[in-house]
């Protein structure tokens, strides 16, 4: 991994003067009479260990930056949960909100309103339409994650037979996008291979058992079982590991070392894949910190230094890409503790 300095000087240098966020007084002076910066960290739901782990990422992004990381956030992954939070910030007055949107038009009323306060606003994992956020900081191109998953359950059921997608809510953005993009490969390039359900476990563990458990009830020559969620892929891992479909049934899509070591280990799941979401939330504050400095509007061309991650640019469309899906498996789900 490339290492290189933790943010360009003009960054550092205005973050070191205490950027006020939107030139409010609402949030009371400190002893230097400015007020520190701010990044506000929104998931779509607490709790869930995806999202703690790019929170852990955001938060020592912060660290590095001398900025203050504070993460907010629903307990159900709704849009309506996450706008009083959005507005919230706002009032705060906080320089930045890094936000993976539950939907991708529904909280966009509020972030136009944080935006119209001064907050800059980077969308992480999930995105909104393009106009009401500043960067939208994508784990990989969907092609990449579509592609990528459909080439690892074709290898694990032999190329042919039924398959089954568990989703997470049915407005996710990027799972929706992912899905599209598989069901266009499906049919152009993977002709054995029939795409028989898709259902959704709303990112709740025990919806996405209980979807599991219906999916392979409904379907008796299911080969396997795509779970585009780390949350849905975790429960049908789950399910199936004390079941009777237990090596009979695939089982992959997106996951964390951590939630799926045991079901790598005893069998039930032959390989999934992920990019690091530490990084993802790193890389996401990192853009948020350099847009509340001043040091890029989110115009496509526009350069930034990300700390250990080395230097960036934002692509079309305000994007700015953090790499490829990786695949874990037994050799190797034992180097990754996240």
């Amino acid at each position: 991994m490339k290492f290189t300095s933790v943010l360009a000087a003009g960054t550092a240098a205005v973050l070191a003067l205490g950027l006020t966020a939107c030139g409010s007084g609402g949030g009371g002076d400190d002893a230097g009479g400015t007020d520190a910066v701010t990044i506000t960290v929104l998931p779509k739901n607490l709790g869930n260990p995806y999202f703690e782990a790019s929170t852990t990422g955001a938060e020592e992004a912060g660290e590095e930056l001398g900025v203050t990381v504070e993460e907010v956030g629903p307990d159900t992954a709704s849009p309506d949960a996450q706008v009083p939070f959005i507005n919230t910030a706002a009032q705060q007055g906080v320089g930045a909100l890094v936000v993976s949107a539950n939907d991708p038009t529904a909280i966009g009323d509020a972030l136009e309103e944080a935006r119209s306060a001064g907050t800059k606003v980077v969308t992480f994992d999930s995105d909104t339409e393009p106009q009401f956020r500043d960067i939208f900081v994508n784990q990989a191109s969907p092609e990449g994650i579509a592609d990528k998953q459909l080439e690892l359950v074709a290898e694990q059921i032999g190329g042919e037979g039924e398959i089954a997608i568990l989703s997470a809510s049915a407005n996710a953005t990027n799972q929706n996008a992912w899905i599209a993009l598989m069901e266009e490969k499906l049919a152009s390039d993977y002709p054995d291979i029939e795409l028989v359900e898709t259902v959704y476990g709303d990112d709740d563990d025990q919806t996405s058992f209980d979807k599991t458990a219906a999916l392979l009830q409904s379907h008796p020559d299911l080969k396997g079982i795509v779970s585009p969620t780390t949350v849905g892929i975790a429960a049908a891992a789950r399910y199936v590991s004390t079941s009777e479909y237990k090596g009979k049934v695939a089982v992959t899509g997106l996951g964390t070392p951590n939630q799926m070591r045991e079901y790598v280990e005893d069998g039930t799941v032959e390989a999934f894949a992920l990019w690091n979401p530490t990084d993802l939330g790193y890389l996401a504050t990192q853009a948020a910190a350099a847009l509340a400095a001043g040091d890029i509007t989110g115009e496509e061309g526009d350069t930034f230094e990300a700390g250990r991650l080395g230097e960036f640019t934002v692509g079309a469309d305000g994007e700015v890409l953090l790499g490829d899906p990786y695949v874990y498996d037994e050799a190797n789900i034992g180097d990754f503790d996240f």
